[in-house]
């Protein structure tokens, strides 16, 4: 005589329905901390990085609108350099001459100096106060600035004296990140017939209106690309 025995076939779906739902809860999960892993660069001084087109604009810096910017590192310094527009606006940087140790800095008044080619080329510091440190590296291999500007280029470790005040006039997140398009709408407008497409490591434009990634400035003005840096440097007075 055959038994039958009642399977309550219900049940066992809904037990594998909580594992495929433990699963997929997993793997969401999974997925965003990938993302968040994703998000972050490694090394000294990285952080989080969006971008704006060409231009990167990193999440944790604030930017001073003469391109340079500052980065908090403890309860007593700060580290410094130029951002990724400054260093793709004027191409090669050839040398850096920085303030020495012990020096001190003010925001908005220069705060070191560029050489790309013979031209020197003044930025504004983004803080107040005394140099604790430079880059010795940077001074070794400028070209840092523009391989690495948020990293290993970075210039000044600076003990600032107004922190509070001088964030305010510092620009972070989505605000730097408008900035920054209206830095480049500015190129575009000032290009006419627009900004094509870019060379990494610069050379002949690939289509009308394009051109190199590294030194924008030579490549829309030729010979006046000084003016244009300055410009956006907010160092014209100086060239006066």
């Amino acid at each position: 005589m055959e038994i039958f025995r009642y399977v309550d076939i219900y049940a066992t779906k809904g037990i594998e329905y909580l594992i495929v739902i433990g699963f997929l809860a997993s793997f969401v999960f999974f997925c965003r901390y990938l993302a968040l892993r994703g998000g972050e660069t490694g090394g000294e001084g990285r952080t989080r990085t969006g971008v704006v087109e060409w231009f990167r604009v990193p999440e944790g810096i604030r930017f001073h609108q003469g391109h340079s910017w500052m980065k908090e590192e403890d309860g007593s310094t700060v580290r410094v350099g130029l951002d990724d527009f400054a260093q793709k606006l004027v191409g090669k940087v050839d040398s850096v001459y920085l303030p020495r140790a012990g020096s001190w800095v003010a925001q908005g008044e220069k705060g070191w100096t560029l050489r790309v080619g013979t031209t020197p080329i003044p930025m504004l510091s983004p803080v107040d106060g005394e140099v604790v440190s430079v880059n010795p590296e940077i001074l070794r291999s400028p070209d840092l600035a523009n391989r690495d500007p948020f990293g290993e280029g970075w210039l000044l470790k600076v003990r600032p004296t107004r922190l509070a005040a001088n964030r305010k006039n510092l620009l972070s997140g989505n605000l730097a990140r408008r900035w920054v398009e209206e830095a480049l709408h500015g190129l575009r407008v000032h290009s006419g017939a627009g900004l094509g497409a870019l060379y990494q490591d610069g050379g002949t434009p690939i289509q009308d209106g394009g051109i190199p990634v590294s030194g924008i400035a030579r490549a829309l003005d030729g010979d006046h690309w000084e003016s244009l840096v300055r410009h956006h440097f907010l160092t014209e007075e100086e060239e006066a």
